[in-house]
């Protein structure tokens, strides 16, 4: 399964920087560290361009120009080195600045004009590509949304799934007599959204969720995740983590370039909305201990235990 993720600035400059590892087998090559250094020259040049003018939203054509090299050149070198394309690094710039100004009140006209866009329709476009709602909605905790959820029976007890029209909003699980519960912890991840019951409408999804047979990457599961950019950078981490294997805590704030920040990951992983999916069961203690779970330790047990298995079927 997998989700649409817009890479923030800081995740590019890691990928970026990985690429230069002095055991990088291009390096090895007759004349490879000359070639290697001159892309990387082309390519430092394109993101200093973007990150000093990505408010006036240059073209691929302005971009490769500062960079001193064809457009062509310049769409490859920089998914090479980077892991993405000059237009998505912009968007992500974009995209992350317009979430500060929602966060602080702007307005959508004003969010949209300040970050360099002609207008509210192209940062909509923005919004629903990379975060799969309207910027309205992002803003406003869910306002407007309609919230559709129902009750299914799963491997770890009952499953509580919440889903918009774009895609899996939340999944949570209880134990029998704690389903109202349940709901109500997931009710306050989307505080101003309407709630609908839907057993029908939410059955195909927990269906993707727990059919190994429906996993597949030509088809994956669109989820809509809501949190602060540091809140989606560890859930986006959490993502990448293979099935069958399991992180630590400080690991992640490597990875999310803060590393000192084990807590606040600590934090950001138990309010994880969209639960065995974004699998915050696999981050484990330094120790190797299973640690606390917002679902209950026993379940994450479980889970662990029936992706091994999984693995092992594999």
């Amino acid at each position: 399964m997998a989700a649409t993720q817009p890479p923030p600035y800081i995740r590019v400059m890691m990928t970026f920087a990985k690429s230069f590892a002095p055991n990088d087998p291009r390096l090895t090559l007759p004349g490879a560290e000359s070639a290697a250094l001159r892309d990387y020259d082309a390519v430092r040049r394109a993101i200093a361009f973007i990150s000093a003018n990505w408010r006036t939203q240059p073209t691929i054509a302005a971009i490769a120009d500062a960079a001193g090299v064809a457009p062509d050149e310049l769409h490859h070198l920089f998914r090479r080195w980077a892991g993405l394309t000059p237009k998505a690094f912009m968007q992500a710039l974009t995209l992350d600045h317009a979430r500060g100004l929602l966060r602080k009140s702007a307005s959508v006209l004003d969010a949209a004009l300040d970050s360099g866009l002609s207008g509210p329709g192209r940062l909509h476009d923005l919004f629903v590509t990379h975060e799969a709602m309207s910027p309205g909605e992002w803003k406003n905790g869910g306002a407007g949304m309609r919230l559709a959820f129902g009750f299914h029976p799963s491997p770890f007890g009952t499953a509580i799934v919440i889903a918009s029209s774009r895609g899996l909003a939340g999944l949570a699980f209880a134990d029998a007599g704690e389903e109202q519960t349940a709901l109500a912890d997931m009710k306050r991840r989307w505080p101003n959204a309407t709630y609908v019951e839907d057993h029908a409408g939410t059955a195909a999804l927990a269906q993707r969720v727990f059919d190994t047979k429906l996993w597949r990457p030509d088809q994956p599961l669109r989820v809509v995740l809501i949190g602060t950019d540091f809140e989606v950078r560890v859930w986006e981490t959490l993502l990448r983590i293979p099935m069958g294997k399991a992180t630590t805590y400080s690991s992640i704030a490597a990875n999310v370039n803060s590393p000192k920040a084990s807590r606040a990951v600590g934090a950001a992983v138990s309010k994880n909305p969209v639960s065995f999916v974004v699998p915050c069961h696999r981050v484990i203690g330094k120790s190797g201990a299973l640690t606390g779970y917002h679902w209950g330790i026993t379940r994450k047990q479980a889970m662990l235990g029936w992706e091994a298995g999984q693995v092992g079927v594999e």
